[in-house]
Formats: C-alpha cells, sequence, structure tokens
C-alpha cells in the first residue's frame, strides 16, 4: 500500500512542478532561470516515478495488466495456435 501512496504523491509533486514552471515561465519572462529548474524537478520526479512503478511490479505490489478486457476478442487464441489433444 505504501508504493501506491508513493506514486500518487509523486504524481501530485510533478503537477505541481508543472504548474510552477508555467508559473515562473509566464512571470519571469525568460529572464531567470526558475523555469529550468522546474523542468530539472518535473524531470527528476518523473524518473523517480518510473522507478517507483518498476519497484511496485518487482515486489509484487502493483500487477500489470493487458490493454484490452478480459472479452475482448485479441485476448482470444487463435486455433492455429491452440495445441490439439492428440499431438
Amino acid at each position: 500500500m505504501w508504493i501506491k501512496i508513493s506514486i500518487v504523491a509523486v504524481l501530485i509533486a510533478i503537477i505541481v512542478s508543472l504548474a510552477s514552471g508555467m508559473l515562473f515561465l509566464v512571470k519571469d519572462k525568460g529572464q531567470t532561470t526558475r523555469t529550468a529548474k522546474a523542468l530539472t524537478i518535473r524531470i527528476t520526479l518523473s524518473v523517480s516515478l518510473f522507478a517507483l512503478m518498476m519497484l511496485g511490479i518487482a515486489t509484487g505490489h502493483l500487477k500489470p495488466h493487458g490493454i484490452y478486457p478480459a472479452g475482448h476478442p485479441a485476448n482470444q487464441s487463435s486455433p492455429e495456435k491452440q495445441q490439439h489433444p492428440d499431438n
């Protein structure tokens, strides 16, 4: 459960960093380096989010799933791929 809370916290921090970067860009008109620092923080947070997700998958806290629902035709195996009982 802690990893899911951490992921949500990092997502919120990414959004805050994005908003602060936009504010700095509009307010400073490119005269300071605050926009670049906000971008650096957002990239660092995004990399840490990716690492948290990989850690969650590796430890079993997060379970990846496909993009198709269970009954979708893409999840059905084709007749050529099915093995026959007499083989």
